[in-house]
């Protein structure tokens, strides 16, 4: 698995979670769709076999801000696979959609040198088991430092009020890794990928609430050379591996 060249001005991020159905597609299409409308250079590399993010593109209408895709998980005879991944010079932020299924080192290339690893969970046992393996293996297998504050987590399709939510958001505040944005259960999403558009470009009256979770999202995301600068500056203290331990210790156990 082949990335782009480094760029020190690079926003890349990574949305990874290696179970499918997730989100990931959602998540990279509506802030690609935001950075574009707000005048960001944007491209979407899309890794998925399933191509969602390509198809979303391909749905897009020209009077659209335009979105630059790459789609990674096609490959050709006719290219060398390093042309293929060209990710365009004036590109300031790139939203990297990972396959469903991701072995080690294909885990640890695909997020070497990211600025920003977003994990999208839904509020199921089944999913907070699997994002529970996904985060242990970002810090286990990729070596992603805690320090370095360029992991976080977005709870996706929920419900106020529900047990379902509760249970998840408990679980993620246990590890101790940002929660960024609550994303709803709506069809405005649904309704917005049929039409390869962001939420963001739909009636503000009918998507204010969705529009403030993917802000924030945003926000969290830009502000990486800050979060860099303070990673690079910190005092040295000792890493902390308990943490990715002792989720694989609850996975084991198969207590999620």
């Amino acid at each position: 698995m082949l990335m782009a060249p480094q760029e020190s001005n690079l926003n890349k991020v990574v949305i990874l979670n290696p179970k499918g159905g997730c989100g990931k597609s959602t998540v990279a299409t509506n802030l690609a769709a935001y950075y574009a409308k707000r005048g960001t250079v944007a491209a979407i590399m899309d890794y998925d076999l399933q191509g969602s993010s390509m198809a979303w593109l391909e749905r897009r209408g020209a009077e659209r801000p335009p979105i630059h895709g790459i789609a990674a998980y096609k490959k050709s005879m006719q290219a060398t696979r390093s042309w293929q991944l060209r990710v365009p010079s004036e590109t300031e932020t790139l939203l990297i959609d990972s396959p469903a299924s991701i072995d080690h080192d294909d885990l640890r290339e695909l997020t070497r040198d990211s600025t920003s690893i977003l994990v999208p969970v839904l509020p199921s046992p089944i999913d907070i088991h699997a994002a529970s393996r996904c985060i242990a293996d970002l810090l286990l297998v990729a070596k992603v430092d805690r320090r370095d504050r360029k992991l976080a987590v977005i709870a996706n399709r929920t419900r106020k009020n529900t047990k379902s939510l509760n249970k998840l958001m408990r679980f993620l505040d246990s590890l101790g890794i940002p929660i960024i944005a609550v994303l709803r259960d709506t069809q405005n999403f649904v309704r917005a990928a049929e039409l390869g558009i962001g939420v963001c470009e739909m009636p503000p009256s009918r998507v204010k609430a969705d529009v403030e979770q993917i802000e924030k999202i945003a926000n969290w995301l830009d502000a990486w050379p800050e979060r860099r600068l303070e990673s690079t500056a910190a005092t040295a203290i000792n890493k902390r591996p308990s943490l990715a331990q002792s989720i694989l210790r609850r996975v084991q156990s198969g207590s999620s």
